[in-house]
């Protein structure tokens, strides 16, 4: 009992002292670094680093899910987000198996021990695409649910325009204004992780209030035979509809990346150990929550449901009280976005840091840079929300190429590069296979995207 009750101690020693002699690394959590004031944090709970990480993974994701199902078909979807999970997990190990036998204390840590500055650097350029893009999507789902869209050509009413009528101080631009300075911008200050862990809670509660919501609609639907059986099996007809299959990717890709965020987490712990465990309790709890989202979002909508499937719940359901749970639907999502926003903007800062300044201090200690850094990524999120129409395009940019490296690529280049000659045969049979399915399923993402985005631009004039 006494040997169990020290290690933690010297173990949480030890990472102070790696941490200083690397104080430049990205995603490196500041609370070893920063001011006296946090002296009385004694490290992260289990519970916090489940809810933090589960947070990390479960964020604007699940609002596409449904649209992969419509794309492959119930059973091929739902098997693929299983066999995601598991090469994500796969993935995260092998990243924390590398880092501890090289004491790196963050991915880019790793990456610089594996493949030098230059390595660091493209990881980093990687995080801020990825989190850019990611943080993008959360904002056009708020705008989509608080002001409406027609993205998809038919509008889709908001919930303010809904209550109080069509208004200038209803409309997108305006609304995401408030939202950026009343609730990002508060929750953006936080210079650690942890400090999170409360309202990463909330935004996993409130996802689960989602899926319970709309799983009980489907429910009661089913009872009164007003739903149809869904489409198992994606519909091919020819090869452009084969290609299209491949476009999903990319959104399964982003719905579980959270990689940058891992060594952060770890580093905060209390008990590193239990760093796996937090990875595989959040991967199941995750895994879970999305099957169930994909599986009664399209059972709901069936061939109707749109690429940001809360648009689709601005019309009757055909089942009492349908206006109310479609508000309770969307209102709970766009505040677990509300609160998924800062963990996600905690990486993407310290990244962007790393590549603007990195031979300055910590982040954390230098309050003049914190709050310019932040202020610039919220101005750069918030105009790429106004600008960009679709979370599927969004998606398909940034999990066809940043996400992808960041979950797949990076983790089995590692492994192949082997720095600490740990690699066993079946890691690097993995990895190899982690790389060619990464390159060949996302290059023929982009190839599909691009000629379904042609043959939409010429088709007016022919």
């Amino acid at each position: 009992m006494t040997i169990s009750s020290i290690e933690p101690v010297k173990e949480r020693r030890s990472r102070k002292k790696k941490q200083i002699a690397d104080e430049k690394a990205p995603l490196l959590p500041s609370k070893q670094d920063e001011e006296v004031g946090f002296d009385e944090f004694n490290g992260a709970s289990f519970t916090g680093a489940v809810f933090n990480l589960s947070t990390t993974i479960v964020g604007a994701g699940i609002m596409a899910l449904p649209a992969t199902m419509k794309v492959l078909g119930l059973v091929p979807g739902i098997l693929m987000i299983i066999f995601m999970a598991f090469l994500t997990e796969t993935s995260i190990e092998m990243l924390l198996r590398f880092s501890k036998a090289g004491k790196s204390v963050s991915y880019g840590g790793l990456m610089g021990v594996a493949f030098g500055k230059a390595g660091r650097m493209l990881l980093q350029i990687c995080v801020v695409i990825n989190n850019v893009g990611v943080l993008v999507v959360y904002m056009i789902i708020i705008g989509d649910v608080l002001s409406g869209t027609s993205a998809s050509g038919v509008h889709h009413a908001g919930l303010l325009e809904g209550w109080f009528g069509v208004h200038w101080w209803s409309g997108r631009f305006f609304v995401l204004v408030v939202t950026t300075l009343a609730i990002f911008a508060p929750l953006a200050c936080f210079k650690r992780v942890d400090s999170l862990r409360y309202t990463s809670a909330l935004s996993v509660a409130l996802a689960v209030v989602f899926v319970v919501i709309t799983a009980g609609i489907t429910i009661v639907k089913i009872f009164n035979g007003s739903i149809a059986m869904p489409r198992l099996l994606p519909v091919v007809t020819d090869m452009t509809a084969f290609f299209k299959l491949f476009t999903v990717v990319p959104v399964l890709v982003t719905a579980y990346i959270c990689h940058y965020n891992v060594h952060t987490i770890d580093n905060e712990l209390e008990d590193s150990s239990k760093m796996q465990s937090i990875v595989r309790t959040a991967l199941g709890l995750c895994s879970t929550v999305y099957i169930t989202t994909s599986f009664f979002g399209f059972l709901l909508f069936g061939d109707s449901t749109l690429d940001d499937v809360l648009a689709n719940f601005d019309a009757d359901l055909g089942i009492p009280y349908s206006s109310l749970l479609n508000d309770a639907v969307r209102v709970s999502y766009a505040v677990h976005l509300m609160l998924v926003f800062p963990i996600i903007f905690f990486a993407l800062r310290l990244n962007l840091d790393g590549l603007l300044f990195p031979s300055s201090g910590p982040l954390g200690s230098d309050n003049r840079r914190f709050t310019l850094v932040s202020i610039g990524l919220l101005m750069i999120v918030f105009l790429g929300a106004n600008f960009i129409p679709s979370i599927w395009d969004a998606f398909q940019f940034t999990g066809a190429t940043a996400a992808v490296c960041i979950g797949f690529i990076f983790p089995a280049a590692v492994t192949l590069r082997d720095p600490h000659g740990i690699a066993t045969k079946k890691d690097k049979i993995i990895s190899v296979f982690m790389i060619v399915l990464a390159v060949f399923s996302n290059v023929v993402a982009i190839y599909s995207d691009a000629v379904a985005l042609f043959k939409k631009n010429s088709s007016p004039s022919a």
